[in-house]
């Protein structure tokens, strides 16, 4: 159709005066003049637009592609089960930048943020052309910038590539860096960009991370004041710091809830509740719970960022406050150690690695869990499972608790009194050591240990030296964490896991090993049941037995049920004797604590096939005495050569003297193998306490320096070391 075919416009009666003709936009002619008028002003503006489109193509291909490495860095964090945090690290430059999705952060917190900072987030392709355009005509207006322009993408570029200098230059590439952005993510995955880089003060980065540093508390529930704070921080980060400035950070503060009223979000009444409410003046410490494993777990795997443990954090702070809460009751220099499992799975619940992280003088940052030390009693269970295993005995045989003579050793109760004529299970249930070193005497202490090993514990024993009768009693040194892994067979029908303590790591079934029968495991957690319980307690609730290491050092207890197993430990870390560090009295009432705070009743473990129920009388003849025409252990009869097994030749033995100014330490211990008893120690020459049938004695170092160590067997043999105390 030409020009001369279009028709005329209908005519309506105009107003008075006016002619009914068409309008002169339409008239043909006029429509033929402006047609060469039009169609140079494209042929002029579509080369100019493609031109301009080709220099910002080829202006972002000049910049290469944006480097997003600043933005990984990112903090190692450490989480529980569910996905709690426990404790993170600052990444390797020194900040707090912890991991954030949107999902994560309150709404309120995100409508705040849009409503101050880029309404048209979800709409615009990173640069809002309009914000532009307002900006532009408020700086002329007004001579001054009276608002901002950029977006959220465009804070996100420059917080990925900073540029010191404010230039239209530098202003155009962090435009070309926000369209690059739009172009390779999402408008979440720029949005946890933001959350996650936004500078809040000093080292604090990211919206969680400023969360927990002002607030102490993750960013899912924030209230309007503490929302709107977090929004005004990244304008200003170190000048409206809450910690440095607090009167600057109320004022930006406040202007957001201004702007949030504005918007619609809220209403007078919550602004002025909200402006009521106090700015945090300081900076609050970031969680540190489960500190041991956290740190274990990080060093295992240090390129990982998020480490999922099989930890309950709720049960884990409940256990980090008891052992607190205990240490004020035990006194100075003392820890615990406090474990909870999983007998399903051995899933590590809870991992209490010392009573306090930070306290230098109970060497906090150790983790006691994972120390060898001397278990006492605690491993009486275990000789008592192998004797019923072997048919050595049943839990109602009777045993002598009598004075009784192995070699030069004549063991005794820690009552230091015998109770006669009992059966095995009451000399379990008492502890009495007799009846327990007669059936390690017929089992034999090689098979304990080798059992012990084989069931995936550790063990740690004196160099060179066999094993006696005396590890019945706690002559090894074995660690918190075997012997919970050890006491989870009783409630597993007599097979152990290995203990796990990152999420979806186990695999009970594959990895299980067999330690004993069911029938002797169950015997032994019946026994165990009856035990009589602490002050704290009620009798026939828990399967648990204690432990005392000689000299006081160490104080155990370890108890089960069909679910759980919890194990503790209390002593010293230096290993120096605490007076009335005893298992029953120390660790035990720990234990039921720890098992109350899990929150569910105790499960009985039901009894296997083949158990038989009998009394002494109605046992068949073989079960009713242990026999006495089993040989008495070689290791306990032989001599080895004398020689100082503790402290070694040479060793330099830190006591705090020097370190610490101290004029005196606690007493050294000084342990011997081998050779005739009785023995007598000198010290310089100067004999320690009288002659002693034990191979361990303490001497009270009089102040630093070096000291000559001896001992002196029944025979004349001599042993000698030199060290040097510090």
């Amino acid at each position: 159709m030409t020009l001369d075919a279009i028709p005329a416009a209908e005519t309506r009666p105009g107003p008075v005066g006016r002619a009914d003709r068409p309008p002169a936009a339409v008239r043909p002619s006029a429509l033929r003049r402006l047609l060469p008028a039009v169609l140079g002003l494209a042929l002029v503006a579509i080369p100019l637009a493609a031109g301009l489109a080709r220099g910002a193509i080829d202006y972002m291909a000049s910049l290469g592609p944006l480097d997003l490495a600043p933005a990984e860095l990112r903090s190692t964090i450490v989480v529980d089960r569910d996905g709690n945090l426990l404790r993170p690290f600052t990444t390797e430059d020194g900040r707090w930048r912890l991991p954030l999705e949107p999902a994560d952060v309150d709404p309120a917190y995100l409508a705040m943020l849009f409503a101050y900072e880029d309404e048209r987030f979800r709409e615009h392709g990173g640069v809002d052309l309009r914000a532009m355009a307002r900006a532009a005509g408020q700086l002329v207006l007004h001579r001054r910038v009276v608002s901002g322009a950029s977006t959220i993408t465009m804070q996100v570029a420059r917080l990925i590539e900073p540029r010191e200098e404010r230039t239209l230059a530098a202003k155009l590439r962090q435009v070309a860096r926000a369209l690059e952005l739009e172009h390779r993510f999402t408008k979440d995955e720029i949005l946890a960009l933001y959350l996650r880089l936004a500078p809040q003060g000093g080292n604090i980065e990211g919206v969680r991370a400023a969360s927990f540093a002002y607030f102490g508390k993750e960013p899912r529930r924030l209230t309007h004041a503490e929302a709107a704070l977090l929004v005004a921080l990244p304008q200003s980060p170190e000048v409206r710091r809450p910690d440095r400035r607090p009167d600057l950070a109320r004022r930006a503060r406040d202007r957001v809830l201004d702007r949030a009223r504005g918007k619609g979000l809220l209403t007078d009444r919550e602004v002025a509740e909200a402006k009521a409410e106090p700015v945090p003046t300081g900076r609050l410490p970031f969680p540190v719970v489960a500190p041991h494993l956290s740190e274990e777990l990080v060093a295992e795997r240090p390129s990982e960022k998020i480490h999922r443990t099989t930890l309950d954090g709720r049960l884990q702070r409940r256990l980090e406050a008891l052992a607190q809460a205990r240490l004020r009751v035990l006194g100075p220099k003392v820890s615990m150690a406090i474990l909870v499992v999983d007998n399903a799975t051995g899933e590590v619940a809870a991992h209490v690695g010392g009573a306090d992280y930070f306290d230098a003088e109970r060497a906090g940052a150790v983790d006691l869990a994972r120390a060898f030390r001397s278990p006492g009693s605690a491993l009486k269970p275990f000789i008592y499972a192998l004797a019923f295993e072997n048919g050595i005995a049943h839990p109602e045989t009777i045993l002598e608790d009598r004075p009784a003579r192995y070699g030069a050793w004549a063991p005794e109760n820690f009552d230091q009194s015998f109770h006669g004529t009992v059966t095995a299970r009451r000399a379990l249930q008492n502890s009495l050591n007799v009846p327990a070193v007669e059936l390690l005497d017929a089992v034999g202490p090689a098979r304990l240990v080798a059992r012990l090993k084989a069931a995936g514990s550790a063990i740690e024993m004196p160099k060179d030296a066999p094993p006696g009768l005396a590890i019945g009693l706690g002559g090894l040194g074995v660690r918190l964490v075997d012997l919970a892994r050890l006491y989870g067979a009783f409630a597993r029908g007599g097979d152990t896991v290995p203990l796990v303590w990152r999420a979806g790591a186990a695999r009970p079934h594959a990895d299980a090993t067999a330690f004993v029968d069911p029938v002797s495991a169950w015997y032994v957690a019946d026994i165990l049941k009856g035990t009589p319980p602490p002050m704290n307690a009620s009798p026939g609730v828990l399967a648990f037995k204690t432990g005392t290491s000689y000299g006081y050092r160490d104080a155990w207890a370890v108890g089960f049920d069909r679910r759980w197993t919890v194990a503790v430990w209390a002593g010293r870390p230096d290993g120096a004797p605490v007076s009335g560090l005893v298992g029953r009295l120390v660790a035990a009432p720990i234990l039921f604590d720890a098992f109350s705070r899990i929150g569910t009743p105790p499960e009985a473990i039901p009894p296997p096939r083949d158990v038989l129920t009998a009394t002494t009388a109605t046992l068949p003849p073989p079960l009713r005495h242990t026999r006495k025409d089993i040989p008495k252990t070689v290791a306990a009869t032989s001599q080895a050569a004398l020689s100082i097994s503790y402290p070694p030749d040479g060793a330099r033995i830190d006591l705090g003297l020097v370190r610490f100014g101290r004029e005196s330490a606690g007493p050294l211990a000084l342990k011997a193998l081998g050779g005739a008893p009785p023995l007598v120690w000198l010290v310089n020459g100067v004999p320690v306490g009288t002659p002693d049938t034990r191979r361990t004695a303490f001497w009270q170092p009089d102040g630093a320096g070096f000291a000559q160590v001896s001992v002196i067997d029944a025979k004349g043999a001599t042993a000698t070391v030199r060290v040097r105390l510090e």
